[in-house]
């Protein structure tokens, strides 16, 4: 990892107790990846990220924006106007993680008729399902 040999990382997050675990599961789970990739696209206010993360409850959307704002990924921007207008932006730690993902979401969007094709084989091997 970036020269550094594993033996003297502080966090492992292999370990049970390791707190990188919280957030690499707010990162990596459906809707932090989505949200982080959407922000990667630039400042969203809540409504507008709602509709680019197509499926996700305003609840959700809600939990995962505390997780990664918490985490220090995502920037909350409340401006006192009536209504409150609230954007949330990418902090630099969030693009570097968002670059990542979006790597790996690309990747899986690329192979989708690989994924397909071998789900299909899966099936037809398994009885159907």
């Amino acid at each position: 990892m970036d020269g550094i040999p594993e033996q003297e990382l502080p966090y492992d997050v292999f370990a049970k107790a390791c707190p990188s675990r919280g957030t690499l599961e707010h990162v990596t789970g459906r809707w932090g990846a989505l949200t982080l990739g959407a922000l990667h696209e630039g400042s969203l206010r809540f409504n507008a990220l709602r509709r680019r993360v197509d499926g996700v409850s305003e609840k959700m959307l809600s939990q995962t924006l505390h997780a990664l704002e918490r985490d220090g990924l995502v920037h909350r921007e409340a401006q006192p106007t009536n209504p409150p207008r609230v954007d949330y932006e990418l902090t630099p730690f969030g693009h570097e993680v968002a670059e990542r993902l979006l790597g790996l979401i690309h990747l899986v969007e690329g192979r989708m008729d690989d994924v397909l094709a071998a789900r299909t084989r899966y099936d037809e091997t398994r009885g159907g399902r």
